[in-house]
């Protein structure tokens, strides 16, 4: 998804969840400096993983019988999918995160996978904490005006992103895995009502994408 295309979007979601653009652009601000010396893959590099691709995404819905659906040539988890699937000896290529999944698993994962970390006003502190643990590929992330390195393909969950990463990298089929928009999974520290509007709006964003 393009800047442009995005940005409607991204207005809507400011509006409904109260959020401060000018706290995205301040964390993105802080993500790419923090990240400077970090090994970051390019975007066309990220093409190259992806494009021609059958592409499989898990969500944080996923359940053990889902195992069995989980074939494709590319695995993307959604944060806290992460630690799922290293659990059950399956590690994923890239990595959509946020950052306030498990940490030491997607570290673990990603000195093989590439993870693609979201700046957004509310991380801030998990961005200092963890982006210059990370010895593997990363990549920044912004849902605010994508600049120098840092990019914007569209997404606000760590699942729709995932879903518009591929799609605008040109991948050949995306099969969901462990999605589920009606019911949120129950996260320390999250509540449930602004977790079911996030997938409200997920489920919207894949649609549109």
């Amino acid at each position: 998804m393009k800047y442009e295309d995005w940005l409607p979007l991204y207005r809507e979601i400011l509006k409904e969840f109260g959020y401060d653009e000018s706290r995205d652009r301040e964390a993105a601000v802080l993500a790419h400096k923090l990240s400077m010396e970090a090994n970051k893959i390019t975007s066309e590099e990220l093409r190259k993983i992806i494009e021609g691709k059958e592409i499989v995404i898990c969500g944080a819905a996923i359940r053990k019988e889902d195992i069995e659906k989980i074939e494709g040539d590319i695995i993307i988890a959604a944060d806290e999918t992460t630690s799922f699937l290293i659990k059950h000896e399956i590690f994923p290529h890239i990595i959509t995160t946020d950052l306030d999944g498990n940490m030491q698993d997607i570290i673990k994962a990603g000195e093989k996978a590439v993870v693609i970390i979201h700046a957004h006003g509310d991380n801030m502190e998990l961005l200092k904490k963890w982006i210059k643990r990370m010895d593997g590929k990363i990549m920044i992330t912004t849902q605010s005006k994508p600049f120098k390195d840092v990019e914007n393909f569209g997404g606000f969950t760590d699942g729709d992103r995932a879903y518009c990463i591929a799609r605008h990298f040109g991948a050949k089929k995306i099969k969901l895995v462990g999605f589920d928009f009606s019911n949120p999974v129950e996260k320390a520290g999250k509540r449930k009502d602004i977790k079911k509007k996030k997938l409200k709006w997920a489920k919207r964003i894949i649609e549109s994408c």
